[in-house]
Order: C-alpha cells, then sequence, then structure tokens
C-alpha cells in the first residue's frame, strides 16, 4: 500500500509506516519545496492516500473543489510525539479503506472521516 505524506509530517510517522510495510513518499525526500496542489496532484494521478498537518488541504478540497484520492490532516500537536507516531499507524492499518478517497481529520479526541460524494 502506497501514500504520500507532505513536508508537514514528521519524519517519525513516515519511519514507523514504512517499518510497517507501506510504501511512502516522503515529499521532503522526494519533492522538497513543492506547492500543495502539486502534492495534491502527484497523489491524485498516484491515486493515493495524502496524510498531511496542514490545514490548507482542507482549503483546496472545500474551498477551491479540488478533487483528492484520501487525505487525512493530522491535528495532534497536543500529543507526545512518540505516542502521535503510533495513533498515526495504528489509524491507518485499522481504518485504511474507510480512509481512501475521503477527508479525514484525526485530533486528540478522536477521528472524523468525511465521506465525499
Amino acid at each position: 500500500m502506497e501514500l504520500i505524506a507532505d513536508e508537514s509530517v514528521d519524519f517519525g510517522i513516515v519511519k514507523i509506516l514504512r517499518e510497517r510495510g507501506y510504501m511512502v513518499i516522503y515529499v521532503t525526500e522526494s519533492f522538497s519545496g513543492i506547492k500543495d496542489s502539486k502534492v495534491l496532484e502527484i497523489a491524485n494521478q498516484k491515486e493515493i492516500l495524502l496524510l498531511t498537518e496542514d490545514k490548507d488541504f482542507g482549503d483546496l478540497v472545500y474551498r477551491f473543489q479540488l478533487q483528492h484520492k484520501g487525505i487525512l490532516l493530522m491535528r495532534l500537536n497536543n500529543i507526545a510525539r512518540h505516542e502521535r507516531f503510533k495513533l498515526v499507524a495504528d489509524l491507518i492499518d485499522k481504518y485504511f479503506e474507510e480512509l481512501k478517497n475521503n477527508f479525514t481529520v484525526i485530533t486528540h479526541k478522536g477521528i472524523r472521516i468525511r465521506i465525499v460524494k
């Protein structure tokens, strides 16, 4: 299973996902400095889930009506780093199919999957 992680994503999340067998394209490694719209374009071309901590992707999807193949927006700044890594990896393991093609937000309070029609 392949994912793309925006530059805003902590490398620890990328690392744990790779350890669990996911193929993760990390923008910082491959496309450093590209615009958010280009990251979204790459995710769409490859038909893969986009991981981000950048709220601007919400604007791209809801304000500018750009298509996506699934976005996981992580709002976990108030959780210890090592706990964040495991929480995100466990969420992706458990809900990978539900995350595809939907806009999901994860916070310390839980997850909200917004189904896109």
